[in-house]
């Protein structure tokens, strides 16, 4: 399984190219569309399209992989886990990310000069100078609180499409979001699209481009980092509690995906939480 991806702090711009498999990032990710069609994310479980003139804000530990495009034009941004908690955002904004559900705006919440600014931060974050760093981070702060105050009740935009491969994977992906605390055989998730497990695994791979199990394994590892750092569960208790069959077994594929101990990771960030998060 590979490993998380190291935090970043960057921004830039271009056409989406669609993931070859799903990924995690210790980012809370931001995206702007602003021509063309719509992403289409598997995102924990969940389709979300986000449309021209609409921006996504999301925790990027869950794992998600745009698996349809027709945008032919995006802004993305990366800010570091650490960085989004120490903000001291709104704790229902806080809780909405941590939970794994994004934050995705109506075209109306756009404001006209978003394009130009997102583009701005991208070249500020380009530089080797902390001062642009600084003013950037300050303004994408800003931003994402003022669309916090527009957007906190927008419903995640499902994906209504019919293509069936997609249609059983969803059912797939949905089942494991919705069950992976539970013991899970592939049978199981098969299920969930009245699949026989062999053509599952196939129509999973094909549209997923990983397995099942690896899958699975990527959700469970996100609960247990939102867990680690919102909680104070023992983690023995967090392991049995995100579905892992045993301690030593947790601590082994965390360690090899994270790149430290789940003791480490929570020391890490146990000084950027707040009692909000409890």
């Amino acid at each position: 399984m590979s490993s998380l991806e190291p935090p970043s702090l960057t921004g830039w711009g271009g056409r989406p190219v669609v993931m070859g498999s799903p990924h995690q990032h210790d980012d809370l990710e931001i995206n702007l569309v602003i021509e063309g069609g719509t992403m289409l994310y598997l995102f924990g479980g969940t389709p979300v399209e986000i449309g021209p003139g609409s921006l996504a804000v999301f925790w990027a530990a869950v794992p998600h992989q745009l698996v349809a495009n027709s945008a032919t034009s995006v802004h993305w941004l990366h800010v570091p886990f650490t960085t989004f908690l120490g903000w001291r955002l709104p704790a229902t904004l806080v809780r909405r990310l941590l939970s794994g559900a994004p934050l995705v705006s109506a075209p109306s919440a756009i404001l006209p000069t978003d394009p130009v600014t997102f583009a701005q931060w991208a070249d500020d974050l380009a530089t080797d100078q902390r001062e642009r760093h600084r003013i950037a981070l300050l303004e994408i702060e800003a931003r994402v609180r003022r669309l916090a105050l527009t957007s906190m009740g927008e419903p995640v935009p499902r994906y209504a499409g019919g293509e069936p491969a997609l249609q059983h994977v969803i059912a797939m992906v949905r089942h494991i979001a919705e069950h992976f605390r539970e013991p899970l055989t592939s049978a199981d998730i098969a299920g969930a699209a009245h699949l026989h497990p062999n053509y599952a695994m196939a129509q999973f791979r094909k549209v997923v481009r990983t397995t099942m199990v690896e899958y699975l394994t990527k959700h469970r590892l996100a609960e247990a980092r939102r867990l680690l750092i919102i909680t104070d569960l023992p983690i023995n208790d967090i392991a049995s509690t995100v579905g892992f069959g045993s301690v030593s077994r947790f601590y082994s594929v965390f360690t090899s995906a994270c790149g430290t101990s789940p003791a480490k990771f929570r020391r890490e960030y146990s000084r950027h939480r707040t009692a909000e998060f409890s």
